[in-house]
């Protein structure tokens, strides 16, 4: 694990050094080109992107444009994305992301996924456990955000398990394939999680 303190700077964060993350069940690990087939396997499920903010990919040119976007992220700091994988085999099951960093303010935003398959077994509150508690320390961040659609009562409580507090109701803040969704607005501060955790 990577805890070298970063500075927010003008834009974006330095380039981001590879990070691994070791959870109980978990390895946390920068993606990689080769990962666009499972990527498209998660993010082609209608069901996985039930409450995203856009639709299901259709091509597997998407994934490996999301795996350039992302490795472009490493490079000039703007995302930090780490795919979550089983320990015991490999397989790549879902990706955690912080992005939108604002400097200034010490805060960014949170994206999740996990594939459908494993569901209900505790993996993404282990993996954004993991990359919450890394990313307050490694880059100094005083806030971090996340915006759910309502209707995904399992997000919402994952995030209150995590400490995140609900802070607002935004109507009508997204269309995607013509339905227009609220959302749910979450944030943690860095008091939270440290309170949580007795520090």
């Amino acid at each position: 694990m990577c805890l070298e303190k970063f500075k927010l700077t003008d834009r974006n964060m330095p380039k981001l050094p590879e990070t691994i993350l070791k959870t109980e069940r978990l390895v946390l690990r920068h993606i990689r080109e080769g990962d666009a087939p499972a990527l498209f396997a998660i993010y082609s499920d209608p069901e996985a992107m039930r409450y995203w903010s856009s639709p299901p990919w259709q091509r597997m040119a998407q994934a490996e444009d999301h795996v350039a976007l992302t490795l472009a992220g490493y490079q000039d700091g703007s995302m930090l994305t780490m795919g979550m994988t089983l320990a015991q085999t490999g397989e790549l099951i879902g990706v955690c992301r912080l992005h939108h960093f604002n400097q200034q303010n010490r805060r960014c935003e949170m994206g999740y996924i996990l594939s459908r398959a494993h569901w209900g077994k505790g993996y993404m509150q282990e993996a954004l456990a993991a990359t919450i508690g890394h990313s307050l320390e490694a880059f100094g961040l005083h806030r971090i955000e996340a915006d759910v659609d309502p209707r995904n009562a399992g997000s919402a409580a994952l995030l209150k398990r995590l400490h995140f507090v609900h802070e607002g109701h935004l109507r009508q803040r997204w269309i995607v394939n013509g339905e227009v969704c609220d959302t749910d607005f979450f944030g943690l501060l860095r008091s939270d999680w440290d309170a949580a955790r007795g520090k």
